[in-house]
């Protein structure tokens, strides 16, 4: 597996990354993480993928991070 590019995001860690016949974008955001996985032969290149990764695209993994968060933390009362 291999970095092929980031999207840069003030609250979160974009990575794409390819390995055999899938780009896998990582998420990241403290200690939490999502993983999408996209067939190559589906979006045919980085940047047809970065153009599916739109502003809603982001923002909805974003609110799921915070909805994440939320439940992790009403573990720890």
């Amino acid at each position: 597996m291999r970095i092929v590019d980031t999207i840069p995001h003030e609250s979160m860690t974009i990575s794409i990354f390819q390995m055999n016949d899938k780009f896998q974008v990582r998420f990241e955001a403290g200690q939490m993480e999502q993983i999408f996985k996209f067939r190559i032969e589906d979006v045919k290149s980085v940047e047809n993928l970065k153009k599916k990764l739109d502003h809603q695209f982001i923002e909805t993994t974003r609110r799921r991070f915070n909805e994440m968060f939320l439940q992790l933390r009403s573990t720890e009362e």
